[in-house]
């Protein structure tokens, strides 16, 4: 009688026994997809929410460089660009604002900071695919903490001038638009360290 094991036994499967996902090419051990999969998922997390960073912080910029809202008392208001004062049935009158030297530099760092960023963005996107592996975000990074330290400069001359152009009243407080400002500088800088630190895996 042939005593020869069973096909399929344990002696003869060895590492057959393991597990395998099916797929075109032979698949992979259920482990080892685990793996890959949870890996892959922290990665495009993490690269959404850098993403998410910079927009945010773009937002912001956009935001406080536009909108009339950097200097608020009663109702006038004041930004960059223009003063406004509401009128009769919630109408606006607008006028350009002062042509004071201080001033053109507050506006000039603040559209510096926007252009910094957005070309940050382009970078960071084009890094993305063209950049080797294990290579840092240098270029990108020094964009985006170039856009931040460009829109500290222009806040802090506005702090420190604005009252030559608006004089100070217990009426006048700063605007939101001012406060936006200032909240884009840390994030800003912030994201600019994370593209310095941030290193390209497969």
């Amino acid at each position: 009688m042939d005593a020869s094991p069973p096909r399929g036994s344990p002696g003869e499967m060895g590492e057959g026994m393991l597990p395998r996902r099916s797929g075109a090419g032979g698949g992979c051990p259920v482990v080892s997809c685990g793996v890959v999969s949870d890996t892959t998922a922290r990665m495009l997390l993490l690269l959404l929410g850098i993403i998410v960073l910079h927009v945010t912080v773009l937002v912001l910029l956009f935001v406080s460089t536009i909108v009339s809202q950097w200097l608020v008392n009663g109702g006038q208001t004041a930004d960059l660009w223009q003063n406004c004062t509401s009128g009769t049935g919630a109408i606006f009158q607008c006028l350009t604002s002062s042509t004071n030297e201080w001033l053109q530099s507050v506006q000039a760092m603040m559209i510096l900071s926007v252009i910094f960023s957005v070309l940050s963005l382009f970078l960071f996107f084009c890094q993305l695919f063209t950049l080797t592996k294990g290579g840092r975000f240098y270029l990108t990074g020094i964009f985006q903490i170039l856009a931040g330290l460009c829109v500290m400069s222009g806040a802090a001359i506005f702090t420190v001038r604005h009252t030559d152009w608006h004089e100070a009243s217990e009426n006048t407080s700063y605007g939101f638009a001012y406060i936006l400002a200032w909240l884009a500088f840390p994030l800003a800088l912030a994201s600019g360290i994370i593209y310095v630190i941030l290193r390209k895996r497969e």
